[in-house]
């Protein structure tokens, strides 16, 4: 198989010329020392309601806005778990999850103490179908909140949950908002957030530019040990290098071409933050598209993509391929894929398909990488005489494509690239690909219901030996269909100031609250 010389040198002119816009927004300087954080956002918000939020930065602004009953520490220590709005939290039976609030806990604007029927609130407009959060599966296993007192209730669950405690309370999803304020806010908020409790505040928002917090001074919780927090909003990796090298800014989430770089020659000041990942990236092929009726069709675009050559071309070698959605360490982790690169096969059931002079359209996101690996998929596939368009989009717009309250285009997509962030649970990073989710997060149209049925089974087993052979299944249901190809799991790689502690949580994101002064 033909091999492509694809790496950062094709990207550096434009990496540098965004850097250089980048450069002279107004009011940008080098990046604080003292009570101000100054850390790169990845993405800029849209959404920080928790029900309703879509990732990136607006989970780590809603973390420093709103709590959650418990909280995950930093993935290099462990990932330990810890109360945080709770100041009780325990397992009466194998369904019911009593809480007792912190009585400290107070809402902004007037709003009052933070309540049990807040909570009850919270958890239960994720769950209900009418509000159709894409958050709501988090919620599964809930049947309902008792309130037991003013700052009281048990957690009532239909059958026992393993995941229950670590995917759903200390996420997003598990953020408690103030009925009051949100009812009166319609029942939803998107940027103006009608009352917090965590903290911090939103001191100041210049969209696609910069977010700035403040100290809440309503938190009697533990004291933060930045006064001010603002993230610089860059959403290229390899622009965000300049940016750090520019020291516009004192944390990054930075490429593994960068990380090649920065290995041999790191900036004065620095240190290198490296792990195993849990953000998996795939491509997804949407098997109800008439180009992919013949799954012949859809055998041979698996065998044509040699990820091999994408872990050098995007990854510097610094990555390795995935084997399904859950990555090494995990149970359910697969030894190997069932369908590898073979590029006469592929030609050979293209062939068999009758097929020639396809035409596919490839959409990503709009960050150098991602579109790296398009231009090494695309050069693959036409080794086979597949044409593949590849279609970068703005993050604004690449999370609607899939989505079905954004229009009928979700039907009509050829193949996606993909990345979700992991969670500490196999569960998490599964859950996305149910049958429920075809028209939310499920955009290669999967639609299997003895997926659905493993996926109950492994939320109720406590085994995990009986896990890892559930979760195993699940995955060859997934390249057994001919809907992904599955790419990698991201190495994790950042660069900081020496004088940071970072608390990088177990999908890379970060909380801000918990950062410390070296």
């Amino acid at each position: 198989m033909t091999s492509f010389p694809m790496n950062r040198r094709h990207f550096l002119s434009t990496s540098a010329a965004a850097a250089a816009a980048f450069s002279m927004r107004p009011g940008l300087s080098y990046a604080a020392e003292g009570d101000t954080l100054i850390i790169r956002g990845a993405s800029d918000i849209e959404v920080l309601d928790p029900a309703f939020q879509n990732g990136l930065l607006e989970e780590e602004v809603g973390r420093a806005l709103f709590v959650s009953l418990n909280r995950l520490g930093d993935v290099r220590g462990g990932t330990k778990l810890e109360l945080y709005g709770a100041r009780e939290l325990k397992q009466i039976s194998p369904t019911e999850i009593g809480f007792e609030l912190h009585d400290w806990l107070e809402w902004t604007g007037g709003h009052g103490k933070v309540t049990a029927e807040d909570v009850k609130f919270s958890f239960e407009r994720v769950k209900d179908p009418a509000n159709a959060s894409a958050w709501a599966y988090a919620f599964d296993a809930m049947d309902k909140v008792e309130v037991t007192g003013e700052r009281t209730g048990i957690i009532r669950l239909t059958g026992p949950s393993a995941p229950f405690w670590v995917t759903t309370l200390p996420y997003y999803m598990g953020h408690i908002v103030c009925k009051t304020a949100v009812e009166k806010a319609g029942g939803k908020f998107t940027t103006d957030v009608p009352a917090s409790c965590g903290p911090y505040l939103i001191e100041k928002w210049t969209p696609k530019q910069n977010l700035e917090l403040a100290l809440n001074p309503g938190w009697k919780g533990e004291a933060p040990a930045f006064s001010k927090v603002r993230f610089e909003i860059v959403t290229d990796d390899e622009s965000a290098a300049l940016a750090y090298e520019s020291k516009a800014i004192n944390y990054s989430k930075i490429s593994l071409n960068t990380l090649a770089t920065y290995v041999d020659k790191l900036p004065d000041d620095s240190e290198l933050i490296t792990m195993d990942g849990n953000r998996f990236l795939w491509l997804a092929i949407n098997v109800n598209n008439p180009k992919f009726k013949d799954e012949k069709v859809r055998r041979a675009i698996q065998h044509a993509i040699d990820v091999e050559q994408v872990m050098q071309g995007s990854y510097s070698g610094l990555a390795k391929a995935a084997t399904g959605v859950i990555p090494p360490g995990m149970p359910g982790h697969r030894d190997a894929i069932l369908y590898p690169a073979d590029l006469e096969k592929a030609q050979a059931l293209l062939d068999e398909a009758g097929v020639s002079g396809l035409t596919l359209e490839l959409a990503c996101q709009n960050d150098k990488t991602s579109q790296l690996t398009c231009q090494i998929v695309q050069a693959l596939l036409a080794q086979v005489g597949v044409t593949v368009d590849i279609k970068a989009l703005d993050d604004g717009v690449y999370w609607t494509i899939g989505d079905k309250n954004s229009g009928d285009g979700w039907k009509n997509l050829d193949i996606v690239l993909m990345n979700f962030a992991g969670g500490v649970d196999p569960s998490e990073n599964l859950t996305w690909f149910r049958p429920a989710q075809i028209g939310v997060y499920n955009w290669s149209q999967f639609d299997s219901p003895e997926f659905e049925t493993l996926y109950q089974q492994g939320m109720a087993e406590t085994d995990p030996a009986k896990r890892d052979v559930i979760y195993k299944k699940m995955q060859d249901l997934m390249e057994e269909s001919g809907g992904f190809v599955f790419i990698t799991h991201e190495t994790f790689a950042a660069v900081t100031r020496k004088s940071l502690k970072p608390v990088i949580l177990a999908d890379g994101y970060l909380d801000v609250t918990r950062f410390g002064k070296g």
